[in-house]
């Protein structure tokens, strides 16, 4: 499970690195920066946080996904495309990486024994660190600070997957029951801009 979630992950946040790279015009190399981090930037904060080398610099598929990804997009052409990160496949790709990379971190935890705290926070950090790290460097408000519900269902798969390891309820049915009802809620949080108003 924590390897296909992570095989998707990867190669949902290549695209949407891509886009955010486009977005802000970005040379080759700031292509190839901004797509790293989003796609394996979470990941090695992860692994680093419970002590392990990370899964990207001792497995090579990793890397290869990246760049097969940013070679077919630029190949493709989509960088030439206008409004790009209003698109849906940004939207939908964005999504996914969202959601597959919460459920690596929820499993990742579990798997060091974590607890509740342990298990929210690497779900978390898992999905949205490289995300962060890439606005950072391109001086941009990080896009999770800016939506509400982005974190939180973030959040709310790590608490899920919690309660179901409690009960001994990890399986690939549950899991990709998480990753569909998690899609479906993110996507309706979008396009109805849902967000936790401060007051």
């Amino acid at each position: 499970m924590f390897e296909i979630a992570e095989f998707i992950g990867i190669i949902a946040f290549s695209m949407s690195g891509f886009f955010v790279a486009v977005r802000n015009k970005l040379d080759l190399l700031g292509v190839l920066i901004a797509t790293f981090l989003s796609a394996l930037g979470g990941g090695i904060l992860r692994d680093v946080i419970v002590d392990k080398i990370p899964f990207t610099f001792t497995h090579n598929y990793p890397a290869l996904i990246v760049l097969s990804v940013l070679i077919l997009m630029i190949i493709f052409k989509v960088n030439k495309r206008k409004s790009i990160e209003n698109k849906a496949l940004f939207i939908v790709s964005d999504s996914i990486g969202l959601v597959s990379f919460s459920i690596t971190g929820a499993i990742v935890a579990l798997e060091y024994h974590l607890n509740l705290a342990g298990v929210l926070s690497l779900s978390f950090l898992t999905a949205v660190g490289g995300g962060i790290a890439r606005d950072v460097i391109i001086n941009e408000i990080p896009f999770v600070l800016k939506t509400g519900f982005y974190g939180i269902i973030s959040l709310l798969i790590g608490f899920i997957i919690y309660i179901l390891h409690i009960f001994n309820s990890m399986n690939i049915y549950t899991i990709s029951t998480i990753f569909t009802l998690s899609m479906i809620l993110r996507l309706i949080a979008f396009y109805n801009k849902w967000s936790i108003p401060l007051k």
